[in-house]
């Protein structure tokens, strides 16, 4: 039986070279890379998608790129499967189990059921989730699988800093958010931009009106640039999303409307370098390659939940590109409370009941 889980712990060096294996229509590439570590000559890391797809410009784009790095650093071989609707998610788990797959990542909340289901009935393969801990939930009064790890991200974090920018760079004092599906992953994004907004504006000393809406689906890019549309229309200059393939509506909404709009998870200055102030940026990537970098390192965090903040290089962060239409001055201040989040000093609200008591207390 080739799956690697059963060998964690063993502290075995292994160096070989991969050789090529067979393409699906979900977009296997070959490896010829070396590996050292506890996975043998033929291990494959696979991903489902949620519906946005892996061209979204966003969240799966950006755990497709981690595939890919793990790829190119360890010679692992890398595969996927891309979900259009929810009743593709089970089936696409089934085909990538199919062709023996040894560590399947489900990317996003959306999976959870799906990931935890595969993950029990399957216990010789391991997983992984993004955006879920399945710890101290009612629903899962199991816990996290053994063979699964959760990763996490403290979007609240970028969102908060950008939010600042939003908050220091509005000229009419008002500014929008727009969400993908509401939920707790998407809520990060939310209390964090409109805590950073206040933030802002209590140092100014003004009020600043932030309005919130959601697509109600991460790959609406229709009816994400007509909510982007309306709010620029009626007054908003900025506008943060986070709503994965939908949020490309809003981006071409801020072109077509010549106002600021702020992107998600990866640098997507690309997309509108003169309309996209800044992003939140929450490496999918990064949280993928370092549960497979530990895997290789005899590592594997088995029925953990692992959680990427600020104070993890690299994890989360405004985009590099913020220096192109952010003052710099603004980014000096950001990079001064980014230290204060990271020291305690400032604690970003993760959930409604946390941003009321944040704003009470500026």
């Amino acid at each position: 039986m080739r799956r690697k889980w059963l060998a964690i712990g063993l502290s075995l060096l292994l160096v070989f070279t991969l050789v090529a294996c067979n393409s699906d229509d979900g977009g296997t590439e070959e490896s010829k890379a070396e590996v050292s570590g506890s996975v043998d000559e033929d291990f494959t890391v696979t991903m489902v998608s949620d519906e946005g797809g892996i061209n979204d410009q966003s969240y799966n784009q950006t755990a497709h790129e981690g595939l890919e790095k793990v790829k190119e650093d360890f010679g692992i071989d890398i595969n996927y499967q891309e979900s259009h609707q929810a009743a593709d998610y089970a089936p696409n788990f089934e085909i990538l189990l199919d062709i023996e797959s040894d560590l399947i990542w489900g990317v996003g909340y959306k999976l959870a059921d799906e990931t935890y289901d595969s993950a029990i009935n399957n216990p010789d393969t391991l997983y992984g989730i993004v955006d879920y801990s399945f710890e101290d939930d009612p629903d899962y009064p199991e816990g996290t699988p053994e063979n699964l790890v959760g990763v996490l991200f403290k979007a609240e974090q970028p969102s908060f800093l950008v939010g600042y920018i939003a908050g220091m760079m509005t000229e009419s004092d008002s500014v929008g958010f727009i969400g993908g599906d509401k939920g707790d992953a998407i809520g990060l994004f939310d209390y964090g931009y409109q805590a950073g907004v206040n933030y802002a504006a209590k140092e100014l000393d003004k009020d600043i009106d932030i309005s919130i809406q959601y697509v109600e689906s991460f790959s609406d890019a229709s009816k994400g640039k007509s909510m982007a549309t309306s709010m620029y229309q009626q007054g908003k200059d900025i506008v943060f999303h986070a709503a994965g393939g939908a949020g490309d509506g809003v981006i071409e909404a801020a072109k077509e409307e010549d106002k600021w709009v702020i992107g998600v998870d990866k640098d997507q200055h690309y997309m509108a370098p003169d309309n996209v102030l800044t992003s939140a940026m929450k490496r999918v990537d990064v949280g993928i390659y370092n549960v497979v970098e530990d895997l290789v390192d005899d590592d594997f965090p088995s029925g953990q939940t692992v959680t990427y903040g600020l104070e993890d290089e690299g994890a989360v962060d405004i985009a590099p590109s913020s220096e192109e239409n952010v003052p710099t001055e603004i980014l000096e201040k950001v990079e001064e409370i980014k230290q204060d989040i990271i020291d305690g000093k400032i604690i970003v609200p993760n959930d409604e009941e946390s941003l009321e008591d944040f704003l009470s207390n500026l």
